[in-house]
């Protein structure tokens, strides 16, 4: 109960309101104190006036005048003159005077709270004003017993009343807060537990419906991210079943290239020279069909082989790229250029680097042949002080807009219709493996260019 937003707004409530009552009491006592001082000159004053009216009053009708007004004896100023009018014997001698006539609020609020910690009896003489102008001054000496006792029964019925008041208002508040704001609270969270139990069912998505502002505007969050959390999970559903699929796929077929790839073998003992020249890059293609199938494999695991890394010449690995894509081209009217030193070697693995350029040159191709237009596309490499940088340009149309936003996402950054983005995820995350990097430098209708950055130090590849 305590722990709960409702109790603990309950419990702060009562603590307010009584602070709030705290900071009323001392002025509410001190205002008190005033009116009793003044009550006590009032009279005081008319038993004054009732002795100057009738100067024949005897000694015990004036000691009862002075009982009734609770005070010592009584001085009234009239006329500029001081003029002692009810009188009594002394107990003390006067320990403090207070004056009454034009008092600040602070000087009350002092002499209250002084009279309240003082325990011991006194006698105090007031000065005040007498009422209706019915003189200029009045002053009266009294005892402090009946003031101090008075302040205190004051002061107590005002805790009480208090303490009634912060008890109700706190009851109210808390019922307010567990209609408007506690059952909301509890709905959303009782939504947002149902949800979790189910979230790739759609029926179990919130309602925002809170009148509440920001409530609303809370179930309306809430609502936009488990739709997005239902729609991706939805998706990896689908892209595990078409991972599961794609491996079976990849799995047969990796049987069916082995086979292939022995017949290759009798292939290559012909003496024809057109199979003796083609017959090289027939084994190249099939052996690398063969690992395509075995590397998709592991991406349906989600577990790339480790590249195993050796120092080659890159220009060998661009050639076999550019020839294998000059064959792909067909009529159409597309060059190829390559600008590799031919001194340039790299430190990587020959077969992942192919892939990787092999997917950027086959990509460019095909949107440009897509257009229907000419084009060129180009591999060009340089050497840096940390790394070996792999360029490839093409005149394409550029990659859309979507591709570009999701670019190196599986199944979400094709850059054809029809594509499934696995190519660009797969080629990232080689060179990922390598320690480098594969960003897009640049796309628009003029044309893209791909840059992959390989690190020469070993301390990147760790």
């Amino acid at each position: 109960m305590l722990n709960s937003l409702s109790g603990r707004f309950l419990i702060l409530t009562i603590v307010f309101v009584m602070l709030a009552e705290v900071l009323i009491f001392f002025p509410s006592v001190a205002r008190f104190r005033e009116d009793f001082l003044l009550s006590r000159l009032e009279r005081a004053q008319i038993a004054s006036l009732a002795l100057l009216a009738d100067d024949m009053i005897g000694a015990d009708l004036e000691e009862e005048l002075l009982r009734n007004a609770e005070v010592y004896n009584v001085v009234l100023r009239r006329d500029s003159v001081r003029q002692l009018v009810l009188s009594s014997p002394m107990p003390r001698p006067i320990d403090r005077t207070f004056d009454l006539r034009d008092p600040s609020a602070l000087v009350l609020i002092r002499d209250a709270v002084s009279r309240m910690i003082e325990p011991e009896p006194e006698v105090i003489r007031i000065i005040g004003a007498p009422v209706r102008e019915a003189g200029l001054l009045i002053e009266v000496t009294m005892p402090t017993e009946g003031l101090r006792a008075a302040m205190f029964d004051y002061g107590l019925r005002i805790l009480v009343l208090s303490a009634v008041i912060s008890i109700f208002t706190a009851s109210l508040l808390f019922l307010a807060v567990r209609v408007f704001l506690v059952r909301p609270i509890r709905g959303v969270v009782d939504h947002m537990q149902r949800y979790a139990a189910a979230p790739e069912d759609a029926r179990r998505i919130i309602e925002p419906s809170a009148g509440v502002t920001e409530l609303r505007e809370a179930e309306e969050a809430l609502q936009s991210m488990q739709m997005e959390l239902t729609q991706a999970l939805k998706q990896k559903e689908r892209l595990a079943q078409l991972g599961g699929a794609v491996a079976r796929v990849s799995h047969d077929l990796r049987n069916i290239l082995t086979s292939a790839q022995l017949f290759t073998d009798r292939i290559e003992m012909s003496e024809d020279p057109v199979v003796q020249r083609m017959a090289p890059k027939l084994v190249n293609s099939i052996a690398r069909a063969v690992n395509l199938c075995e590397t998709t494999l592991a991406f349906g695991k989600a577990e790339e082989p480790a590249p195993r890394l050796t120092r080659f010449v890159l220009s060998s690995i661009v050639v076999d790229v550019i020839a294998s894509e000059r064959l792909a081209v067909g009529d159409h009217d597309l060059s190829f250029a390559e600008d590799v030193p031919a001194t340039l070697s790299v430190r990587a693995d020959p077969e992942q680097l192919y892939r990787v350029i092999s997917n950027l040159v086959r990509n460019a191709r095909q949107a440009i042949i897509a257009t229907g237009k000419s084009g060129e596309i180009s591999v060009m490499a340089r050497d840096t002080d940390d790394h070996w940088v792999i360029s490839v340009q093409d005149t394409g149309p550029g990659l859309p807009k979507k591709a570009r936003e999701h670019l190196f996402t599986a199944f979400q950054g094709g850059a054809r219709k029809g594509g499934t983005g696995l190519g660009l995820a797969i080629a990232a995350e080689l060179i990922k493996g390598h320690g480098g990097a594969l960003k897009l430098l640049h796309s628009s209708e003029s044309g893209t260019c791909f840059e992959i950055r390989l690190p020469k130090g070993d301390v990147a590849l760790a």
